[in-house]
């Protein structure tokens, strides 16, 4: 259907050709919705426009809500590190790196001063991400006094809250004994142990080839604070150093490396160094070792130990010569376990040393009141990338390591970490199995150890043995420590199976009697 619109009345009034009458309202009707469109129109606009309005002040507001906050949120956590940072400095700095074995020993000597306006209650250490990773013990002591005089006051370390530094920079904090005063200073002693830090370079070598390391560290120490003089000292295993880095000032002393002195170095300062050498110390690693340690009141404790001994240095390549290793053996595996040195607490008896195989003849015990050394000899030379699993056991008389405390209750004080000299533990566990009718098991451990219980069951037990189960990762030579391991026991329960066993033989004895006795024949 099409329309000619035009004036009404006119000539060119519309009219539909197909039904051949003309419609005088559609002109009237189509202006009416023609306006209301443009009404409604104009009114959807209007309305759109202060929504949008609405939504910009909203959205703007929000913005400026978040943006507050999160300045709010920045300010704190940056004064909280500014008002540590800023107030202090470092007069004087002497960092010493002794590189002689696999496991890595620094000690760190601070002289902190206080340029504040408020006390300061904590010093922050910081370390690159690298070595925050293999970090195994960290240790700081508050100097006081001097020369012979000198005396160490311990410090509690632990990891502190503060955001990382800049390049993802790890921080500890150091509790002071008593807060520093405005323009006092401070003596602090840091230790601290790095493990697998050392990475073999070449990663292969044969029998006959040295063990060559390379050292990645900073010759600026990384500290949050300013240090105005800063001294850096490694000490290397031996004169053979392929190459290091050179940052003026650096001189070379036989086996030890200076860098320094340094002036006036800002906050976050690293200078990245490398230093290649020959380290051809047994790179000993034990992957696992758990440590059954048996307590019987009956007068013996039983310890047995089981290792996973690998050889973590460069690995063997080509083949191997008994002969050349035997004939030629200040050159031919220098970089091998020839022997291991065990030791032992005093007193020890029932030594043995075996693996899957057997026992192992080739150890030698050298034992005394004051200590007990095992020379132990693998079946096999270990070289770089080689592994040996084997068993060490040993009794020690129950007055040595077994004592009562003033309230009553008996505990167990023994060495924690592992007794093979210069070794790096990955995981250790100490399982202490306690005599049936024990309760109440503490642990007293001078570090942060994984807890668990367990119950085990021997001969003649009835409700078990508890055990208390410590775990730890990366462990190294300073944790072996005493620690305590504390429980109540009633003299009674050492009754229990005496007892059993005594009823046991009544019965039998009864029952053979009654049987002997006891006519069962059908004849009278």
């Amino acid at each position: 259907m099409s329309y000619v619109v035009g004036a009404c009345g006119g000539p060119n009034k519309p009219f539909c050709k197909k039904e051949g009458f003309v419609h005088c309202s559609l002109r009237t009707s189509s202006l009416t919705i023609i306006v209301l469109h443009i009404f409604f129109r104009r009114l959807g606009s209007i309305l759109s426009e202060k929504a949008r309005l609405n939504m910009e002040v909203f959205v703007a507001r929000s913005r400026l809500t978040l943006i507050f906050s999160l300045f709010a949120l920045f300010s704190l956590s940056s004064s909280s590190l500014s008002s540590s940072t800023t107030e202090l400095q470092i007069l004087t700095a002497e960092r010493r790196i002794d590189l002689a074995s696999h496991i890595i020993r620094v000690v760190l000597t601070l002289k902190v001063q206080n340029d504040g306006t408020s006390a300061a209650s904590d010093v922050l250490l910081a370390f690159p991400p690298a070595q925050a990773k293999h970090l195994a013990l960290i240790q700081a002591a508050e100097v006081a006094g001097k020369k012979r005089k000198k005396s160490l006051h311990p410090l509690d370390v632990k990891p502190s809250n503060h955001a990382d530094g800049p390049n993802g920079a790890k921080f500890y904090s150091i509790s002071l004994r008593n807060p520093l005063g405005t323009g006092g200073s401070v003596s602090i002693d840091v230790s601290y142990v790095l493990t697998q830090s050392l990475e073999p370079f070449p990663v292969e070598i044969r029998q006959s080839e040295p063990q060559l390391v390379l050292y990645r560290d900073s010759a600026l120490i990384l500290s949050p604070y300013e240090i105005k003089q800063q001294t850096t000292v490694i000490r290397t295993p031996s004169t053979k150093v392929e190459s290091f880095t050179r940052v003026e000032p650096s001189t070379q002393l036989r086996t030890e490396l200076k860098y320094g002195p340094y002036e006036d170095q800002p906050s976050f300062s690293y200078s990245p160094i490398l230093v290649h050498f020959e380290n051809n110390n047994p790179f000993a690693v034990v992957e696992e070792l758990v440590r059954e340690i048996e307590i019987s009141h009956w007068g013996s404790l039983q310890v047995t130990e089981h290792y996973t001994l690998v050889h973590n240095g460069a690995r063997h390549k080509g083949g191997f010569s008994r002969v050349e290793y035997q004939s030629r053996p200040t050159i031919s595996g220098v970089a091998s376990f020839k022997h291991l040195l065990v030791k032992l607490p005093p007193r020890v008896h029932s030594v043995y040393y075996r693996d899957n195989i057997g026992n192992i003849s080739t150890s030698h015990l050298r034992t005394g009141y004051s200590k007990s050394e095992l020379e132990i000899e693998p079946r096999y030379p270990l070289l770089g990338g080689w592994k040996a699993t084997f068993v060490i056991g040993y009794g020690i008389p129950l007055e040595d390591v077994l004592f009562e405390s003033d309230d009553g209750k008996r505990y167990l004080n023994f060495s924690f970490g592992c007794p093979i000299a210069e070794t790096l533990v990955n995981k250790i566990t100490n399982k202490v199995v306690l005599p049936e009718g024990s309760k109440n098991p503490s642990v007293v451990v001078p570090f942060s150890v994984e807890r668990r219980a367990e119950t085990s069951y021997s001969y003649l037990d009835i409700v078990g043995r508890p055990v208390v189960v410590l775990e730890k990762e990366n462990v190294v030579p300073e944790h072996n420590v005493l620690f305590q391991v504390y429980y109540d026991f009633h003299p009674m329960s050492m009754l229990a199976e005496p007892l059993m066993l005594t009823s046991v033989f009544f019965f039998l004895f009864v029952a053979a009697l009654a049987y002997i006795h006891m006519d069962i024949s059908i004849r009278k």
